[in-house]
């Protein structure tokens, strides 16, 4: 069945398991450079760098432990083939990581509110809350089920739920260690993404 992923979901799906198999052994190195680091917290943390630019994207190849790692290949297998198949495999890149930084732009601005020590964010999450937003655009009749509970409803319907409830849970701060601003900071990565393929690049002026 993994032989038969597209090429680009099947590398992601690879990156990030053997990203993962490598923190176990470089657990304090990957996370201290890569994971995704607060603005100004390098003056906090004892000489470790803080945030660097390229953490907006390698955070998105770590993951805090193996069910979050698993949840999130779950998704991108789930949304990630069918849209690869329909985008092909450069565009569906451009969504990918468009939903990445966004993703980690939204953290950063949000992140440390009302909390005074600096943390790291690390996980696909955001790229694959992109990878479903378009998949609610692209396929909104289709039956997606649950896990927990086995509850069947049509793709856009689960989308706009989703989206709903991590606005709540963001404002509310009632769910504490899940980066919620990213993951609806994804899905407007995305949706902008889209929003520029279907009204096409602004018109050159003569």
């Amino acid at each position: 069945m993994f032989n038969h992923l597209p090429p680009v979901t099947r590398t992601l799906i690879i990156i990030n398991v053997v990203m993962f198999l490598a923190q176990q052994v470089l657990w304090d190195v990957l996370v201290a450079y890569f994971a995704l680091w607060t603005l100004g917290s390098g003056s906090l943390l004892g000489g470790l760098p803080g945030f660097e630019v390229w953490q907006i994207v390698s955070y998105a190849f770590l993951h805090g432990s193996l069910t979050h790692l698993f949840f999130n290949m779950f998704g991108l297998y789930m949304f990630g083939s069918e849209l690869e198949r329909v985008f092909g495999a450069r565009r569906y890149m451009h969504l990918y990581f468009a939903a990445v930084i966004s993703a980690a732009l939204a953290q950063l601005v949000f992140a440390g509110v009302g909390s005074a020590a600096p943390y790291p964010t690390m996980g696909a999450s955001g790229g694959v809350f992109g990878l479903l937003l378009a998949f609610g655009l692209y396929f909104p009749r289709r039956t997606i089920v649950l896990l927990i509970p086995p509850i069947p409803m049509p793709a856009w319907l689960f989308v706009t739920l989703y989206g709903a409830l991590e606005l709540v849970l963001g404002v509310t701060g009632t769910q504490a260690g899940v980066a919620h601003f990213a993951h609806l900071g994804g899905m407007l990565g995305a949706w902008l993404t889209i929003l520029y393929w279907r009204s096409g690049p602004p018109a050159r002026r003569r």
